[in-house]
């Protein structure tokens, strides 16, 4: 037998609003259901003798509308399973309506589920009519109750429907502000269209602080006109680089190339590092831009070539990261950063399957410094067995390339030998580092910073003693390295 339930909108306002023929429907039918009977209309339509049942006290039930709304779905398809059902909705049952949108996937799963709309006129037309705004300028009508930050489109029109209460306008109000200034000025919107309507202007950290929040109300949030308050957006600043390269743009930015630019990409990056190692937030925010900076130079100069843009950057890294996160994108199990990363490598091998004669060297960057280059070199072969299983033999391995290498600075005519010498050294002292997980590029930089502050230190003792460098002896200079050791430099 098929469940016959036809969807009708009560509009916006009051009685004299309503369309007849949707009058009409509700006056006539056997059976109404109401998701709320919290609208103008209805309390007219009681006057007339309008009989229906309410949903209201779902609402009790549940501590999330997500479950009010599907128990009120259960419930319909309940009653339809007798006979024919009307089931009314504020505004048009098409527009902000959770209900209608779970009743509808109902149906497609279930074809004796039989679904037709009967009309209704939406908010949407007495909010633009109550703001006096034009909707052909873009707007967005968002749920309340999910609201997401990445989702705001801040340069149109905002309506945020379903703002049930002062609980979810507090939610409201913080998303918004991770895209808006606080004192930012928004609407209030009851009722609208209705004898009751109101339209209140507050600032957006005022917005749950009004009593006057239920589910007749609608948030308005104008688009952000003024470009200073767009800075915190990522289109504002694709919008900045693209000038910068345009027509009317920066001379020296429209020269670079990618060629050019490397050398800043790598001096941003060891900028982003140093204020890392200092604990510097302030100038990581900074630094991180620097290097963002250079993303969005290196992209803008694809797209203007035509090859790529940013859209394509993105693109390959989110699709990398959801194909190399299995255990929190897919199926696969990973609870420890070793299960990690042994998936991360097994997917990586599978996507860069190597060509045959190739090397598992070859993904290794010839650009990488060569402390840095060393260990990621022992990291790969050790990943195919070409490893010691101890770090004994490791540690024996620099003892010998030591004695090696003392042994060529004997006679100063092998000074060319003693350098080979001395890098097989470097190599070895690279694989210590490695069984012991420390990285060495980090350990040299840690060394390299406390030289810096000790030495300071002497410089600034010896500037203290009057006399210069010169008149110091090596002993007198150790003696204030000393001392700087225990100061704790």
């Amino acid at each position: 037998m098929k469940k016959q339930i036809e969807i009708i909108g009560l509009g916006s306002a009051e009685l004299d609003q309503m369309q007849l023929g949707v009058y009409r429907k509700l006056m006539n039918a056997g059976r109404v259901y109401l998701r709320t009977k919290e609208h103008p209309v209805v309390r007219e339509l009681e006057t007339e003798g309008f009989r229906y049942t309410a949903f209201d006290d779902i609402y009790e039930k549940h501590d999330n509308f997500e479950e009010v709304y599907r128990e009120i779905c259960h419930r319909i398809l309940e009653e339809a399973s007798t006979g024919p059902v009307l089931y009314a909705v504020p505004g048009h049952p098409l527009v902000a309506e959770k209900t209608v949108q779970l009743l509808l996937d109902a149906s497609n799963a279930d074809q004796t589920i039989q679904i037709v709309f009967g009309g209704g006129q939406s908010f949407l037309d007495a909010l633009f009519q109550a703001l006096r705004i034009d909707p052909v300028e873009g707007f967005q009508l968002l749920d309340g109750t999910e609201l997401k930050a990445d989702d705001l489109q801040v340069t149109q029109h905002m309506f945020i429907s379903q703002v049930y209460d002062r609980f979810t306008a507090s939610d409201v109000k913080l998303t918004l502000m991770e895209r808006l200034p606080d004192e930012y000025e928004v609407y209030i919107v009851t009722a609208a269209g209705s004898s009751d309507e109101k339209v209140e202007k507050v600032m957006l950290y005022e917005l749950d602080r009004k009593s006057e929040v239920h589910n007749l109300v609608t948030i308005y949030v104008p688009p952000l006109r003024k470009d200073e308050l767009r800075w915190r957006d990522f289109s504002k600043l694709r919008e900045i680089i693209a000038t910068l390269r345009g027509p009317s743009g920066c001379p020296w930015d429209k020269e670079q190339t990618h060629e050019t630019l490397k050398k800043y990409l790598i001096e941003e990056t060891y900028e982003t590092i140093d204020a890392i190692n200092q604990g510097d937030i302030d100038n990581l925010v900074e630094e991180l831009g620097d290097v963002l900076l250079q993303v969005m130079l290196h992209a803008q100069i694809g797209e203007d070539d035509g090859y790529f843009t940013i859209n394509d950057v993105i693109e390959s890294i989110s699709s990398k990261m959801i194909r190399r996160h299995p255990h929190v994108f897919g199926d696969r199990h990973a609870s420890t950063p070793e299960e990690v990363v042994a998936n991360w490598e097994e997917i990586k091998a599978s996507e860069k399957e190597m060509v045959k004669g190739g090397s598992l060297l070859e993904s290794i960057p010839g650009s990488y410094p060569a402390l840095i280059k060393a260990y990621e070199l022992q990291k790969k072969a050790a990943r195919v067995g070409f490893d010691w299983k101890e770090i004994g033999p490791a540690f024996a391995k620099v003892k010998e390339e030591l004695g090696e290498f003392e042994a060529e600075l004997v006679d100063k005519n092998h000074l060319h030998l003693a350098k080979k010498e001395f890098g097989d050294l470097l190599f070895a002292f690279v694989n210590v580092s490695r069984f012991l997980g420390i990285h060495p590029e980090e350990a040299l930089s840690e060394t390299n910073d406390k030289f810096i502050r000790r030495f300071q230190y002497v410089e600034k003792k010896v500037h203290e003693s009057g006399k210069p460098f010169e008149n110091h002896s090596l002993e007198q200079l150790d003696a204030f390295w000393d001392e700087a050791k225990r100061e704790g430099l």
